[in-house]
Order: structure tokens, then C-alpha cells, then sequence
């Protein structure tokens, strides 16, 4: 199994071009997209490729940015935190990019929020929060967010299901 520190993943690519893969890369990514704990034999035989080759391209992959990190997949209920809602937050004009810095600086470690989109639209922000039930939602909402001077409005939506594909669906 390889293993990766959480540091990668909050480093913006230099290089955004997009990198050409072959049938194995696709197909690997595929699998470790699954199934991230795979052990490098078990991806090699998958693959029909000798264990060294499955692990060098795999470290390619890793090197190109194209793989990014392995994740667990966590169960929130499990840890008291069953309830999860996606609060869309619209900034205050004027002085937008120190505010922007300064809602991602504070939000991202706030340890309710499981991930937080900087978007183009109507919203500025979506900020993905576990929580335990919804008078905590109320509390972050509150807390963290109305009461911020470059807060203009917050939208909250609770979430019922919650799906995670790894792999865009047309990635062949």
C-alpha cells in the first residue's frame, strides 16, 4: 500500500495542463479511485502488470499530480456527527480579497467543516460541515459565519444522502 502525507493535497499544481495517460494509468487510477488501501500486488494483478511496474507508475501518477492522496472514507454518524449540510456563504464587496483570504484561513480549520468550495456565481463560498444534530448547524451558522463583518448572507441546505464518485463518469 503506498502512502502519501495530507501536506500534497493542499498544494495548488504548478503545472495545469492536463496529463496524458495510457489504457494502464486510466485503469489504475480507476481501481486506486475504488479502492485506495489496495495492496500493490492486488493492484498489479488487476492490472495484469509486474507489482514493480504497477508501483512506478503509480509514483508517476503521484509525481504528475495526477493522484493526489488516498482518503479513508469516514462514516460521520459513527462519530457523532450524522447530520451534514452544504451552507452556501455570499461575501460583503469592498474589500473582497482580504476577505477571501481571511473566511479560508479561519473556515478551513474550523473542525465542523469537512470542505469548503471557492466558487463563481451566486455564492461565494460552500462550506460542507458534519455536525451532531441541527441546533449545531444553527451554532456554526451563528458562530462562525453570520457574525464574520464580510458574512453577507449564508444559505443552508441539509443534506440527506451524499454520494462520492472518485472518477469523473467519462473518464475512460
Amino acid at each position: 500500500m503506498l502512502r502519501m502525507t495530507s501536506a500534497m493535497e493542499d498544494i495548488p499544481p504548478k503545472d495545469l495542463r492536463t496529463v496524458e495517460l495510457d489504457e494502464i494509468d486510466r485503469r489504475l487510477v480507476r481501481i486506486l479511485s475504488r479502492d485506495g488501501r489496495i495492496t500493490n500486488a492486488d493492484l498489479a494483478a488487476a492490472l495484469g502488470i509486474a507489482p514493480s511496474t504497477a508501483h512506478a507508475r503509480t509514483r508517476s501518477l503521484v509525481e504528475r499530480g495526477v493522484i493526489r492522496g488516498f482518503h479513508a472514507s469516514v462514516d460521520h454518524r459513527r462519530l457523532g456527527r450524522g447530520l451534514q449540510a452544504m451552507i452556501g456563504v455570499t461575501l460583503r464587496g469592498g474589500t473582497r480579497h482580504d476577505s477571501i483570504i481571511a473566511f479560508i484561513d479561519e473556515v478551513k480549520q474550523l473542525p465542523q467543516v469537512l470542505q469548503l468550495f471557492f466558487l463563481g456565481g451566486t455564492d461565494d463560498f460552500m462550506v460542507h460541515i458534519a455536525v451532531a444534530d441541527s441546533s449545531e448547524v444553527r451554532q456554526f451558522v451563528v458562530e462562525n459565519l453570520s457574525t464574520e463583518p464580510f458574512v453577507a448572507s449564508t444559505r443552508t441546505s441539509i443534506i440527506f444522502e451524499y454520494h462520492r464518485r472518485g472518477v469523473a463518469a467519462g473518464f475512460r
